[in-house]
């Protein structure tokens, strides 16, 4: 129940946002979604992915949030309890699972990737002085191909992950969100105010703002559909766990609309952080782990300040990772410590080792490494068939069935209780949840799956 120790609620409702923003705001956001903006039609894209936040990831986080605070435990027990409740399957407590599970093997290549920041904030410190293409490419996939480094690297951050995530819902997730965020955004803003001084501004505001329709393909806007959805970490149990240690007093509504304002907010300012850079040293602004690990640090050896510049931007992203990590741990540590009553600790330690060690597979997968010439379906690499799993079915299947969950199978009544807000409103939400939002999410799935398995089939 609410007041037992291993739920314990969060302290106010601004630890609360930024955890969730802290959730939400990942690795994604800094690399991702400026170059998806930029390639997709630039402002049209931005203009469709906020419009999509609204209608669909907004009434998406409401649910999970409400079911999460309705529930009082983990995700697995939250599903059976209310589906119970609602007369229903205790099946319904698969959802929870594939929560739990999605968000653990997210967590294990998450976790590498965020060693590799970690490594990189320290090379970064040193500087990268007289690094061109060439060099700068060798000197990532050396470090990616040795067996070693990157694993003690990838140890590193799950270490701070376990410590943090260890400590409890108030001394630990909330002390760590309510000093990491404000840094985030901090360091984001600085950031932004060099590139605006020293790069080229004007340029990537118009590759970022100026609306190109004509770039908006039927694929483009499934993209911009399927980031607005992915960007607010729905359907991992990271939202519904920390749903579960919400005061009853707190505006749900309110506080989504704050989240994803905040998430949005960040992936935008992180496009006018790191544009301006790419277009004032001529570098490829081609997204992905190369912007960051391979082309950006190019520009760090050569601008005024690159090793105070360098080091900020990795401690951005190493901020970014950390949050979203411990969002990522917290559903399967809650799950066992409700289960079997064991210590936290003991029980994050565990669950973080499982983690770290299932990550080695996808260190070792890299190309040139122990095991980097093992493919699956499609060339794919370990972790690609992980992020795979996860990214293009597990979450938006679990997604589309939580809001035919929520639509169809909890009775309205209940809903409007949770949710305390005016007769209009919730009959908007309402109809988001049982008709658009679980169309808009099997239209991305369906997409996806017709692009990586149908389509190359039947070229074949």
């Amino acid at each position: 129940m609410a007041g037992s120790a291993q739920h314990a609620q969060w302290s106010s409702r601004w630890a609360f946002i930024m955890a969730a923003v802290g959730s939400a705001v990942g690795l994604g956001n800094i690399w991702k979604f400026p170059y998806e903006a930029g390639e997709g039609g630039g402002g049209a894209f931005v203009i469709l992915y906020l419009l999509f936040v609204l209608v669909i990831g907004v009434p998406c986080l409401v649910a999970e949030l409400s079911l999460g605070r309705r529930g009082q435990k983990s995700p697995v027990m939250t599903m059976k309890s209310i589906a119970e409740e609602e007369g229903r399957s205790k099946l319904w407590g698969l959802l929870g699972w594939s929560g739990i599970i999605g968000a653990f093997i997210i967590i294990s290549f998450y976790s590498l990737v965020g060693g590799w920041v970690l490594a990189y904030m320290v090379k970064a410190a040193s500087g990268f002085a007289g690094l061109d293409a060439a060099a700068s490419t060798e000197t990532f996939l050396t470090f990616i191909a040795d067996p070693v480094k990157p694993i003690i690297a990838h140890f590193c951050f799950m270490a701070i992950t376990v410590g943090i995530v260890a400590r409890g819902v108030q001394g630990g997730l909330e002390k760590a969100v309510t000093v990491l965020m404000p840094a985030l955004f901090v360091i984001l803003l600085l950031l932004v105010v060099y590139s605006g001084v020293t790069g080229e501004f004007t340029q990537a505001l118009a590759f970022l703002f100026e609306p190109n329709f004509h770039a908006l393909t039927g694929d483009k806007i499934l993209n911009a559909l399927g980031l607005s959805f992915f960007s607010l970490s729905l359907a991992m149990g990271s939202i519904m766990t920390y749903g579960s240690y919400l005061p009853k007093d707190v505006n749900i509504p309110k506080s989504a609309i704050t989240i994803a304002a905040a998430d949005s907010a960040v992936a935008l300012m992180a496009g006018l952080a790191i544009f301006p850079i790419v277009f004032a040293y001529g570098l490829n602004p081609g997204g992905g782990g190369g912007l960051v690990f391979m082309t950006l640090p190019i520009a760090f050896g050569q601008m005024p300040l690159g090793i105070v510049v360098g080091t900020l931007f990795f401690a951005l992203l190493a901020v970014a990772a950390i949050t979203s990590s411990i969002s990522l741990l917290e559903p399967g540590v809650s799950y066992i410590e409700e289960r079997t009553g064991m210590d936290r600790k003991k029980v994050t330690a565990i669950i973080g080792l499982l983690a770290f060690l299932l990550g080695t597979l996808s260190s070792f997968g890299q190309p040139g490494n122990l095991l980097g010439d093992v493919h699956f379906f499609g060339g794919m690499s370990i972790m690609d068939v992980k992020d795979y799993l996860t990214n293009n079915i597990i979450m938006p299947v679990g997604a589309m069935f939580m809001m035919i969950f929520v639509g169809w199978f909890v009775s309205r009544k209940a809903m409007m209780d949770e949710l305390a807000i005016e007769d209009r409103s919730f009959r908007i939400w309402y109809f988001l949840v049982r008709f658009i939002c679980p169309v808009a999410i099997f239209a991305v799935f369906a997409n996806i799956i017709y692009d990586t398995i149908i389509a190359p089939m039947m070229a074949g």
